[in-house]
């Protein structure tokens, strides 16, 4: 995962035409970057942890002699 420039340092990506505390900058749109990580990283890593399960479960059991 890679970004260009500071996390809060811009506009977001996506949404309407009004503005947001992610445009504004400063610490109130760094603390929102940083939630919105937090989100996303939280979400995926439910993600891969249900993947596994499922893939475990599919999984052929090996003979073990």
């Amino acid at each position: 995962m890679s970004q260009i420039g500071e996390l809060g340092s811009g506009a977001g990506k996506g949404g309407g035409g009004g503005g947001s505390i992610r445009e504004a900058g400063g610490s109130f749109g760094k603390m929102e970057a940083a939630r919105e990580e937090e989100f996303f990283h939280k979400q995926q890593k439910e993600q891969l942890k249900k993947l596994k399960t499922k893939t475990e479960a599919k999984a052929p059991e090996t003979d073990k002699k």
